[in-house]
């Protein structure tokens, strides 16, 4: 395994991990750590954050390129899990909307893969 392979291991492992548990502790209200879990999910971001620019310094590359389709397709990303995350919650926590919730999920999941042919294109 080359090293710039393990450390995106590495800190992608620790950045999604510290991001999930930040987002599990500020839904889960019977935990009382929304506070603590908006931290914990800024700390995640941030490492994944700087996983990105670490990795593209080790490839020699400049650390960030702001280009217009690198902005929609995280835009689009964005949105994807913010749909999927609602028909989740519907589902899961509120009451009696079951079907609906299940039809907004399907929805979150059409927009994540709008993404391929967004990001790889058609041929």
């Amino acid at each position: 395994m080359k090293k710039i392979n393990f450390v995106s291991l590495v800190m992608g492992t620790v950045g999604g991990i510290l991001f999930a548990l930040g987002m599990c502790m500020c839904l889960i209200s019977e935990w009382g750590t929304f506070r603590q879990g908006v931290f914990a999910g800024i700390a995640g971001l941030v490492v994944l954050l700087a996983m990105r620019i670490v990795r593209r310094r080790m490839q020699g590359k400049p650390a960030v390129v702001l280009r217009a389709k690198a902005a929609g397709t995280a835009a689009l990303g964005v949105a994807a899990a913010l749909v999927l995350g609602t028909g989740m919650c519907m589902t899961m926590v509120w009451e009696g909307l079951l079907i609906p919730g299940i039809v907004v999920g399907i929805v979150g999941i059409l927009l994540f893969l709008c993404l391929i042919p967004v990001r790889k294109g058609l041929r």
